[in-house]
């Protein structure tokens, strides 16, 4: 796990009817502005700002069933050619704690995406690690992958 504030003060957030909004940069339309979609909308900033993963190939919000539940994926990132997904992220509200059960989720989603990342944050704690597809096993990591890095 490292830590570092990655909660970004300076997006897009208006106020309308007495409701916080925050411009959703991948999706390109206000939502509703929660602790977790404070988070997400930092991460986005964050991997494409400072680590120079491309916008275009982030998704969020993405569906999938697992045991005939339906479910959504805070960020994918796949690759250029959208064969297959680099990073999966699950994003926690700032004031929540991370824990077993966070990486259990995470674990299950890559279960459907085989990213090669897999990523846990509340914006301040992240844990990230590698996946070793052959071995089924992961490693931890001590910072996110530069995009650049990746290829």
């Amino acid at each position: 796990m490292f830590r570092s504030n990655l909660l970004n003060k300076n997006l897009r957030i208006e106020l309308i009817d007495s409701k916080k909004f925050i411009f959703d940069q991948v999706r390109k339309k206000k939502v509703i502005m929660t602790p977790e979609e404070w988070v997400r909308q930092s991460i986005i900033f964050y991997l494409v700002k400072t680590l120079n993963y491309p916008l275009g190939l982030i998704s969020v919000e993405s569906s999938l069933k697992y045991n005939n539940i339906n479910k959504r994926s805070d960020i994918i990132v796949k690759s250029r050619d959208g064969l297959y997904n680099y990073l999966l992220v699950e994003c926690k509200s700032f004031k929540l704690k991370l824990n077993g059960t966070h990486l259990s989720q995470v674990a299950m989603y890559n279960k459907k995406y085989s990213s090669r990342y897999i990523m846990i944050t509340n914006g301040i704690s992240h844990i990230v690690f590698s996946v070793d597809k052959k071995s089924n096993k992961i490693n931890t990591l001590g910072s996110i992958p530069n995009y650049k890095d990746l290829n």
